[in-house]
C-alpha cells in the first residue's frame, strides 16, 4: 500500500517520489506499511476530521516531521522506550527505507503517517504532543517560496494547538535564513526560545543531511523552543 496523497483541498509542496523503488522497497510498502501506518488520518478515511486518541495513558507522544530515512526516529525510539513516536513523511522512498529498518528491528513505540503533516494536525487532540522534531527541513531557498517552509503560520499555528504546554519543539538546520525565519515566526505562534546553539542536543543522532552539511562546510544550528 503506497502512502496516501496530500489532502485534495491543500497544496502540497515537495517531492512525493524519487528514484524507482527496488523490489524489496515495494514489498515493504505493500506488506509492512499497514502494520505501522496510523489509520483515520486522511480525509478519505476520516471525512468528519474526528480526533484520534493516539496517546497511550501515561506515555508521552512525540512527533518527527519529515523523518527522511528514519535514522533519528529509530534512534529516539530505541533510546526512549517510555515514549511513543509518530514519524510523518510524504516522500515515498524515505518511508520505504524506514519500513525496511522496522522490519529488521521492530519497535512497538513507532507509528507512521505517510503523508501531509497538516492532515495529522487536523485529527490530533489539543495538547497531544509533548515533543516535536524538525530536522533539516526542505529549505525552499527562493524568497518567493519561503511561505512553503514549515516555520510559517500555516504549519506553526496548527502545531501549537496540538502541543502540550511546556512541550519542546526542536529544529535542526544548516540554512542561516531558515534559522532566521524560525526565530522570527515560531515565537509569535505561541512558543518561547530556549536555546540557539551550534552544538547538538545530548541525545541527538546524526543524520545523512547533517553529514552532508558538514562535508560541504555549512554550520548547523540547533534551536529549541518551548510551548507557552
Amino acid at each position: 500500500m503506497p502512502p496516501d496523497p496530500a489532502t485534495p483541498w491543500r497544496n502540497f509542496y515537495g517531492r512525493l517520489h524519487g528514484k524507482t523503488l527496488r523490489p524489496a522497497q515495494r514489498d515493504y510498502l505493500e506488506n509492512e506499511l499497514p502494520r505501522w501506518r496510523i489509520a483515520g488520518v486522511t480525509a478519505a478515511e476520516n471525512p468528519a476530521r474526528a480526533r484520534l486518541a493516539l496517546a497511550r495513558e501515561g506515555r508521552p507522544l512525540w512527533l518527527e516531521v519529515g523523518f527522511g530515512s528514519g535514522e533519528h526516529l529509530m534512534h529516539m525510539a530505541c533510546a526512549n522506550p517510555q515514549a511513543d513516536l509518530i514519524g510523518c513523511e510524504a516522500y515515498v522512498n524515505g518511508v520505504a527505507v524506514l519500513l525496511g529498518k522496522l522490519r529488521r528491528e521492530p519497535l512497538a513505540n513507532v507509528r507512521i503517517h505517510p503523508g501531509d503533516v497538516r492532515d495529522l494536525f487536523d485529527v490530533l487532540p489539543e495538547g497531544a504532543l509533548s515533543r516535536v522534531f524538525l530536522n533539516y527541513p526542505d529549505p525552499w531557498p527562493k524568497a518567493r517560496h519561503h511561505r512553503r517552509r514549515f516555520v510559517s503560520p500555516e504549519f506553526l499555528l496548527p502545531l501549537a494547538r496540538v502541543m502540550a504546554a511546556k512541550g519542546e519543539f526542536r529544529i535542526a538546520t544548516d540554512i542561516p535564513d531558515y534559522a532566521r525565519q524560525s526565530l522570527e515566526e515560531v515565537p509569535p505562534a505561541g512558543f518561547a526560545l530556549v536555546a540557539d546553539s551550534g552544538t547538538a542536543w545530548p541525545d541527538w543522532a546524526p543524520t545523512r543531511y547533517e553529514e552532508k552539511a558538514l562535508r560541504e562546510g555549512r554550520r548547523p544550528r540547533y534551536l529549541t523552543f518551548r510551548r507557552l
